[in-house]
């Protein structure tokens, strides 16, 4: 039997419906994606049988390496292993370090850069305690010839003060033109009542950029193309706004692009593919559909989601995952694979004319698990992360399971 009262509960814990806003939206009337008719139909398989972990939330390969791994645990913990290993190993325990007590805090995201080579350095993105919680992006070193990671080396490098406990975002990833990503929410509680979303001068809300080899200790560099990189508008760390809580983003390693996974409120999940200086509409808009005012609200200058799903049924909060460049599975070539936490049903966004993923989402499985995040091999394969199950599966063709 689907967990989806447990999906529902355990929503809050990534970026959910907001429990304590009051004013929840009734259920869209809309129809729900499309169901797969087969020829894309998948399956997930056990990638590690012998590994399981509490409360995962990102993986992501050692560089160079077709074997390593290393796993991201709320509670603070990135445990390191390969695919034969029958235990994992701690590769760095910053439990002391993180805050981890509330729905939507602890350690988050992990990024390796693309010179991790020349210098064996690893990007923690976490939430530290105090009154507000403080995000945190923080750079710690391999020594070499090791697998751990000295926990004694961190030089944090940025520091996001969070007004309310949820809405923390937090995932951070290396772009093709080797500068570091990170998305944070709006800030939290329900509805952005700080209006965030539309507000540069805040890195709430946003999708930042930054160049982290500027300067060999402490700060870091602005990119000479950031929106606000020159002009007084804004942050000049910002490269998108107008986000909720983007929950998981990714790069199409082919052509380069950005696709990110942003929370809606109570009615609409969004999958959008993100521009430099685009505007994504929180919180004038939900989706693609007016949020405040809930009629008649401006649209200039805000860039449609490629795609949206209502919430009902289960859904209620957006895993964003990756396009499909793996080999195995050559009718999912190309498509845009991404999940519900909730509900764990994992879709598809089919390639368009130019190639690239849009129209609406189709149904590949219904799941039961909680996927919190998905990770990509050096191979293309796509793996899915279970949040409560604590174990990786690998995304197959059906006939593979």
């Amino acid at each position: 039997m689907k967990r989806i009262w447990l999906g529902l509960l355990l929503s809050l814990l990534i970026a959910g419906c907001d429990g304590d806003n009051g004013n929840a939206a009734p259920v869209a009337e809309d129809s729900p994606p499309k169901e797969n008719d087969g020829p894309r139909a998948i399956a997930l398989q056990r990638a590690f049988p012998d590994l399981s972990f509490s409360q995962p939330l990102a993986l992501v390969p050692l560089p160079g390496s077709s074997e390593r791994w290393y796993l991201v645990e709320k509670g603070g913990k990135v445990h390191t292993f390969t695919a034969g290993d029958k235990s994992a190993a701690v590769a760095v325990d910053l439990s002391d370090k993180v805050d981890a007590g509330h729905y939507e805090s602890g350690l988050l995201g992990i990024a390796f850069p693309p010179d991790f080579a020349d210098n064996r350095r690893v990007y923690l993105s976490y939430t530290a305690p105090g009154d507000p919680l403080e995000s945190r992006i923080a750079r710690f070193v391999l020594p070499g010839g090791e697998n751990t990671i000295d926990a004694g080396s961190e030089t944090i490098l940025l520091r996001l003060k969070q007004p309310f406990t949820n809405h923390n975002g937090g995932h951070i990833a290396f772009g093709p033109d080797g500068y570091l990503y990170a998305g944070y929410g709006d800030g939290g509680s329900g509805g952005d009542p700080r209006g965030n979303g539309q507000d540069t001068t805040t890195l709430l809300g946003t999708i930042l950029r930054i160049d982290v080899n500027a300067q060999a200790e402490g700060d870091y560099g602005i990119p000479a193309d950031n929106p606000f990189a020159e002009k007084g508008e804004g942050k000049p760390e910002i490269f998108a706004w107008g986000l909720r809580n983007p929950w998981r983003f990714s790069f199409d390693r082919e052509t380069g692009d950005l696709w990110a996974g942003d929370v809606g409120q109570d009615r609409w999940e969004e999958i959008d593919l993100v521009e430099k200086g685009g505007n994504y509409g929180w919180n004038i808009r939900e989706g693609a559909h007016c949020f405040e005012p809930p009629e008649g609200c401006r649209t200039e200058g805000l860039i449609d989601p490629v795609a949206e799903y209502p919430n009902q049924d289960g859904d209620c909060s957006v895993t964003g995952g990756y396009v499909y460049r793996g080999e195995k599975i050559p009718a999912l070539q190309g498509w845009y694979v991404f999940a519900d936490f909730c509900s764990g049903r994992i879709w598809g966004l089919s390639p368009g004319s130019n190639g690239t993923p849009a129209g609406d989402p189709q149904l590949l499985l219904d799941s039961d698990l909680q996927i919190s995040s998905f990770g990509e091999g050096a191979d293309g394969d796509v793996y899915a992360i279970d949040f409560s199950g604590g174990g990786v599966h690998r995304i197959v063709a059906e006939t593979q399971e």
